[in-house]
């Protein structure tokens, strides 16, 4: 039992390999009631999923690769967006206390040290009303990891970045209370989550290129907030503001 939580982690469910944590954890929701925090984790996926279909490659044994179960019932669907905030935040808070340096979030939710990606999550919600029912929060966190495709420039690790190799259970643990702190922040409606993402936020209120995926015309811009929904507010060189939503904008 993880005894520096309340209930993030309590129950964990590992196994060697799954096709995808997620779908495992979306599985087992449809046929019980799983308490809230138990985790779905996996040495190996063979199926795992970033955003919008992107696939997360990594080696066994190597990586955090996990799902947990959340029942935010008291989050409107319409403010989903900030519980991933939430869990970016928490995996950004684990990084940085590891690796000694500033994580930093890059919109929507994949964490960087420096320009490198460390890790990404991908959160599939269910709703009820206009409330959520439950979710279910997939990590894919780089621990070890050394050996990466020649096609992912950006990818990186704990390991590489840092130069040392970590203890993956100590590093699982330290994840499991930031997520828990970061979780409470949001039900609790602290206006300091909000800040926090915006502090962290990759490439916030620099100018650099961008490239408007509806049209494929690339642009100066400047990322200047995000609104409640998620869609990323970016003012360009003539002082317009568009607004992107998910895989509507390339970051250059």
């Amino acid at each position: 039992m993880n005894l520096n939580t309340l209930f993030v982690g309590n129950v964990v469910q590992h196994f060697e390999v799954l096709s995808s944590t997620n779908a495992y954890a979306t599985e087992l929701l449809t046929k019980t009631a799983p308490s809230e925090g138990t985790v779905i984790s996996a040495a190996f996926q063979e199926a795992g999923r970033g955003q919008i279909g992107s696939s997360w490659l990594a080696s066994p044994g190597q990586n955090l690769l996990l799902s947990i179960i959340l029942y935010p019932r008291w989050l409107e669907a319409r403010q989903q967006f900030s519980l991933s905030q939430a869990v970016a935040l928490a995996v950004a808070d684990t990084i940085t206390e590891q690796c000694g340096e500033a994580a930093q979030v890059k919109w929507p939710n994949d964490v960087y040290l420096g320009d490198k990606k460390l890790a990404g999550i991908l959160i599939q919600n269910s709703l009820s009303g206009r409330f959520l029912q439950s979710s279910v929060v997939g990590i894919g966190l780089n621990v070890n990891e050394i050996d990466f495709p020649t096609d992912l420039p950006k990818a990186s690790s704990m390991r590489l970045s840092a130069g040392q190799e970590y203890n993956l259970a100590a590093v699982q643990q330290l994840l499991f209370q930031r997520i828990e702190q970061r979780y409470l922040q949001l039900k609790s409606r602290s206006p300091h989550l909000r800040a926090d993402y915006l502090r962290q936020l990759y490439r916030y209120q620099e100018w650099h290129p961008f490239q408007d995926m509806s049209t494929g015309q690339e642009f100066q811009g400047q990322i200047i907030g995000v609104q409640e929904n998620g869609k990323l507010a970016i003012q360009k060189a003539d002082q317009s503001v568009q607004y992107f939503d998910l895989k509507e904008v390339h970051f250059l």
